[in-house]
């Protein structure tokens, strides 16, 4: 008889539901969130396993790839169709979290996702590091701090440079041993904050740098390294996407539909799946629509959008066609068994 099993993972404990092909429950257990433990509580029985489903997740990537490697039909199913097939539920407990995921598994109901290579997660990390230093919350915010502290007193920044930002507050200072006390320790957080965000943008730079995909995207106009890079990472893996059009919804760049009826709406793009390459790709397209010195076809293409239904939305098209233009690029490349030298030559 063949099994079914569904797991509601948390920080600390995972609830584990084991049913037969009836729908019986077999048995209900809590496990430390750790590899080993589910291993050792889905093992130990010796039921033959058909499909064995948890929810995506923080640690549903690492719990997944453990699973995987010791051979176990593992799913991770998507949460938005997790949440509405355990919506009937009236008491929500992670029991019966763990009981309506089995219940999916047994009858084939729900959607996978795709989980991620080792790479790939490692270059979203990085990304989100250096995304984190650069953001205005952290050395920005202390430069407008320090802007207003020294305002108080008479005292005006004004225009400036980022590598000049500290001279300047020195200059301003002129030796006033109270204020430098004051503004001493902000400008050290700062420095340093800007020199490990250098750190990892040359960290960030080298990867593409050495990355044959990275490099062919990268001759797209208005991609850059940190769009390639955040691109490769998302998508992983070209050959999930049945066609290249796909990746414009996954990206959140499709308009959303509603219709109901004799009632049909489109409306604005979903703005769904990765908030970072969608973000990076609408910049990639502001920067070829409006800074590029070099004409192609894509910014032709731009500007007659841009005149007939106005910049933002020939952004937003400009963005979604970046996503489909560098799946196909890399997908050619993925198609063909190019040699090193070859590969190197046409990027």
């Amino acid at each position: 008889m063949q099994y079914f099993a569904g797991l509601d993972i948390s920080v600390k404990e995972t609830s584990v539901c084991i049913v037969d092909a009836e729908g019986r429950i077999v048995r209900e257990t809590k496990v430390p969130s750790h590899p080993e433990d589910l291993l050792r509580v889905l093992s130990e029985s010796g039921h033959q396993y058909r499909r064995i489903g948890l929810e995506a997740g923080p640690l549903s990537q690492w719990l997944y790839s453990a699973l995987a490697e010791a051979n176990l039909p593992v799913f991770c199913i998507e949460a938005r169709h997790t949440r509405a097939f355990l919506a009937a539920q009236i008491n929500k407990t992670d029991r019966n979290d763990a009981r309506g995921i089995a219940q999916m598994m047994r009858v084939n109901i729900f959607r996978p996702v795709h989980v991620k290579t080792i790479t790939s997660q490692k270059q979203r990390a990085l990304l989100r590091a250096r995304k984190m230093l650069q953001s205005k919350s952290k050395a920005m915010d202390i430069e407008n701090d320090l802007r207003g502290i020294l305002r108080n007193f008479g005292l005006k920044v004004g225009i400036v440079s980022t590598l000049n930002f500290e001279q300047r507050i020195r200059e301003l200072i002129d030796d006033d041993e109270e204020l430098l006390a004051i503004v001493g320790p902000l400008l050290a957080a700062r420095r340093e904050i800007r020199s490990q965000f250098n750190i990892l943008h040359r960290r960030l730079l080298a990867i593409a740098k050495n990355d044959g995909i990275c490099r062919r995207l990268m001759t797209v106009p208005g991609v850059g390294a940190v769009v390639a890079l955040a691109y490769r990472s998302a998508i992983d893996v070209p050959a999930r996407f049945q066609n290249s059009k796909a990746v414009g919804a996954f990206v959140g760049l499709t308009p959303a539909s509603h219709q109901s009826g004799e009632k049909s709406r489109v409306g604005k793009v979903s703005c769904s799946g990765d908030t970072m390459v969608r973000t990076l790709l609408y910049e990639a397209a502001v920067t070829l629509l409006t800074r590029g010195q070099k004409w192609s076809w894509l910014r032709a293409w731009g500007m007659r959008i841009a005149k007939s239904r106005g910049v933002n939305k020939a952004f937003v098209a400009i963005a979604r066609r970046l996503a489909v233009i560098m799946h196909r690029m890399w997908q050619d490349q993925t198609d063909f068994r190019w040699t090193k030298e070859e590969r190197i030559t046409t990027i």
